[in-house]
């Protein structure tokens, strides 16, 4: 894979970068008219997707930063985007152009003052992994193997205007009103500046591996503060499977169980007991030993759970409350999900919809054991979602529902969801969390 001698961080450049994927899509979609003439609309449309998906995540691979680490979260939508953008935006997890040695040293002198050579007494120039935000080194220490994890230059200072870029985008997507919408984006570009921050990602790593070291079955590496600063950070080499090539091997259902098992209470452990979770559950940030051991290599985005959300959120995840309209209406307002201005269409509509979505998947939890291996369940979800997202009902109406928490607390759940499906776990103990707690 070719490397990167400079990455775009003026808001020119980087606008440019992507008009010009606006140019190619322009050109897709010629191509695509001219298709339905000698193919069906089925394929011609499959075409268009894939041709499209291409243009726009090239472009954002070459960018990096928050535009790119949309394209991750997005990945994780499988019901909202079609099939060509999920596999296409998923390599983001894990597969984009690398730094260039050179930049990877003047990263180094710049925060350290010396070569990485200098400080490691072993340093691969050439980067084992690259993601949105970050690519990731080995290096040797003293006999320790070590994982180095560099920030690419410019991306926090390019926050701000990704997230102008990419707005529009999501506002039409995801059918949001742009009055009132400040407070969604304004908890998106927090937690994107939160991630840039490694001061304070060393600081949680170091917490939350601290506070979930006693549970079964989980691994995470140790962190060394005298080899990291605010944009390195040198942590254990963890030896391991990535998560998406483990679940396509054949393992047995036991190991299956055995790893959704350990997923599943690591992050009820951090929901109820720590009130903060690794809000980034994608496969990339996962390992399997040889043991069968999780292995959590990235606490990048951690969101803390307000005590103030925390209850009403999970009060409506019990099925007594949910079936109860005076506690369940009382629990929509809390939530911010029903407003005072609703008009009783939107009262009518949206208490319809939240009760059928935190039906379904709050379902979990009103089980004593739960099987993520269901198709039925995965299928339910995806239909549910098709469903919603054609209603004309929804049109002329405010689609901005739900506290700011439900951005990440949601992504949280859908990205856990996903990998415990992709696992096929069976019988898994839904508070097995409870026999840990200290």
């Amino acid at each position: 894979m070719k490397t990167l001698n400079k990455i775009p961080t003026g808001k020119i450049e980087r606008t440019s970068s992507l008009l010009k994927a606006g140019a190619k899509i322009g050109v897709n979609y010629i191509k695509y008219y001219g298709n339905k003439i000698s193919k069906d609309e089925k394929e011609a449309r499959k075409i268009l997707n894939e041709d499209n998906a291409t243009d726009i995540y090239d472009s954002l691979k070459e960018l990096k930063g928050s535009a790119l680490k949309v394209a991750q979260m997005l990945s994780m939508e499988k019901n909202i985007l079609p099939q060509a953008y999920v596999e296409k935006f998923s390599l983001s997890q894990f597969s984009v152009p690398p730094l260039s040695g050179a930049l990877v040293k003047k990263t180094f002198r710049k925060y350290f003052g010396k070569n990485p050579e200098a400080m490691f007494d072993q340093f691969s120039a050439e980067s084992v992994n690259a993601a949105s935000i970050g690519q990731v080194h080995r290096a040797k220490k003293e006999g320790k193997d070590l994982a180095v994890k560099i920030q690419y230059p410019g991306v926090r200072e390019s926050i701000s205007s990704d997230l102008k870029m990419v707005k529009p985008i999501a506002i039409k997507m995801f059918n949001i009103k742009k009055e009132g919408s400040e407070s969604y984006f304004q908890e998106v570009e927090n937690k994107l500046f939160e991630e840039t921050d490694y001061n304070l990602e060393l600081k949680r790593s170091q917490q939350i591996s601290a506070d979930c070291s006693h549970l079964p079955n989980l691994k995470f590496p140790k962190y060394y503060p005298e080899l990291s600063c605010e944009k390195i950070i040198t942590m254990d080499w963890m030896s391991g499977k990535h998560f998406s090539e483990f679940t396509k091997l054949n393992n047995s259902q036991d190991d299956l169980n055995k790893i959704g098992q350990t997923l599943w209470d690591f992050y009820m452990y951090q929901m109820h007991i720590l009130k903060q979770v690794h809000a980034d559950p994608h496969p990339g940030n996962f390992l399997i030993s040889e043991n069968k051991e999780l292995l959590v290599i990235d606490f990048g985005c951690v969101k803390e759970i307000p005590e103030d959300f925390y209850q009403p959120y999970f009060e409506l995840a019990k099925e007594e409350n949910l079936k109860n309209p005076e506690i369940f209406r009382q629990t929509l307002y809390q939530l911010e999900i029903l407003r005072n201005d609703d008009t009783p269409k939107e009262q009518e509509f949206f208490s319809k919809l939240f009760y059928e979505l935190l039906e379904l998947f709050t379902r979990p939890f009103n089980r004593e054991i739960f099987d993520f291996s269901d198709e039925g369940f995965f299928q339910e979800i995806a239909d549910l979602g098709q469903r919603y997202a054609k209603l004309s009902d929804m049109k002329g109406m405010n689609a901005n529902r739900g506290s700011k928490h439900f951005i990440y607390l949601n992504r949280t759940f859908f990205g856990l969801y996903n990998m415990m499906h992709d696992l096929k776990a069976k019988d898994i103990a839904i508070s097995h969390y409870e026999n840990f707690i200290r």
